[in-house]
């Protein structure tokens, strides 16, 4: 079974956490997992760059995925065992890695464009193409206990696309915090 494994941006602040996961990735002790970066202060940065310059949420969301891009480059440079993909539903190999979005800066009809759409919901995203078993969000703060996918929405644990996403697919979501991991209550649209 494949895992994906989204490792948010605001683990930059918890290094040691952050280190410690990937190296347990490339080691294989979560089976195979491709890995989904978010984009940290690398997205912090589009976000400001858009209100100061004033581009539309297209061109955000292009640079977006370019700074989860790098993202990805970093924890490949933090974890050398683990190869940075661009197209991980292509490849053969059984080993894990961080995937690099910037591919989807051509678009996709089923990718809404703004900032309701971060690394988040691209994750379920990806484990829905890959029909991955299991969708994992690692986070740096715990999510509430009994909580679907909309009711984390609403309370901006996630973003706003997340419930949409969360229902297309088929598969197992988690979100791991720091002191707890919770198995998300969901429904699966028809």
């Amino acid at each position: 079974m494949t895992t994906v494994l989204k490792i948010g941006g605001s683990l930059a602040a918890d290094p040691k956490r952050r280190r410690a996961l990937l190296a347990d990735v490339a080691a294989g002790l979560h089976g195979r997992c491709v890995v989904v970066p978010g984009g940290g202060a690398y997205a912090d940065a589009v976000r400001a760059a858009q209100i100061r310059d004033g581009f539309d949420d297209a061109e955000a969301h292009c640079r977006a995925l370019d700074a989860m891009g790098r993202m990805a480059t970093d924890f490949c440079s933090i974890e050398p065992r683990l190869a940075r993909s661009l197209e991980p539903w292509t490849e053969i190999a059984n080993a894990s890695r961080v995937w690099d979005p910037t591919t989807l800066r051509v678009g996709d009809p089923e990718i809404p464009e703004n900032w309701g759409v971060t690394s988040d919901s691209l994750a379920l995203w990806l484990a829905r193409r890959m029909r991955a078993g299991r969708c994992v969000l690692v986070k740096s703060a715990d999510a509430p206990s009994q909580e679907d996918a909309d009711g984390l929405a609403q309370r901006g644990f996630v973003d706003a696309a997340f419930s949409a996403f969360a229902k297309r697919y088929g598969g197992s979501i988690a979100i791991w915090g720091p002191t707890r991991n919770v198995t998300l209550r969901q429904r699966v649209a028809a």
